[in-house]
């Protein structure tokens, strides 16, 4: 049984960060849906460097078959002289400039080089990984500077490039996702105290099942994992 009856069948999927955590998981649901035909999996190990413009743009142009699903699966919270703030005197430029490479500026990027391919004519969807944190509405506790920041920004861009491609393409539909709190090594220090952590098949199951839902009225949106919108 396919997991995205709304799709036409022979769908052709596209993940972006799926050697491991949500992305690998999303992949890895797909490659056992009949109505798939291909999954292609992008990652820094594969030669798809984020941080390098070129090796997006030349891994668009090897994709053997226009996607009909990309699932922007990467982020950074914390690693290498990165962690969340907080405090306003824990800004540094170098914290702000790795969120946004990877958060931000990457995604962008895949976007700009894989919209152009995608079919027009039927359902088609991007989306890509945010958090409830990104929203600034939703921000009542502050901290998490640079993570906040970089996710707001994928938002807005998100919402940006779906009024563009809304008269382009009309069908196709652009997301930014919330999957919820997911047992992962982006959480792992943060885990204390969640009511909620899925694993990550079911973070991925929640998202595929938001996706099948969603139609161009949803193009533009952060929704959660439920398929609720957040609001900005």
């Amino acid at each position: 049984m396919t997991l995205l009856p709304s799709f036409q069948p022979g769908l052709h999927a596209l993940v972006v960060g799926a050697t491991g955590g949500i992305g690998a998981a999303f992949a890895d649901l797909l490659h056992t849906d009949p109505d798939v035909v291909s999954v292609t999996r992008w990652s820094r190990s594969g030669g798809v460097d984020l941080t390098d413009p070129a090796s997006i743009d030349a891994a668009a142009a090897a994709l053997t078959a226009p996607p009909d699903l990309v699932f922007i699966a990467t982020g950074v919270l914390h690693g290498a002289g990165l962690s969340p703030e907080k405090a306003n005197s824990q800004l540094s430029a170098a914290a702000l400039t790795t969120a946004f490479a990877i958060n931000t500026v990457g995604p962008a990027l895949v976007a700009r080089a894989v919209l152009p391919l995608m079919p027009k004519g039927r359902k088609t969807v991007l989306a890509a990984l945010s958090a409830r944190v990104g929203s600034i509405a939703d921000n009542r506790l502050g901290g998490w500077h640079s993570y906040r920041a970089s996710k707001a920004a994928l938002n807005q861009l998100i919402r940006t490039m779906a009024i563009e491609q809304a008269r382009r393409n009309p069908e196709q539909i652009l997301l930014a996702l919330h999957p919820g709190t997911v047992d992962s090594g982006l959480s792992k220090p943060f885990q204390k105290g969640v009511k909620t952590l899925f694993t990550q098949e079911e973070s991925a199951r929640h998202l595929l099942r938001v996706i099948d839902q969603a139609t161009p009225a949803h193009s533009g949106l952060l929704l959660d994992w439920q398929g609720e919108v957040i609001p900005f």
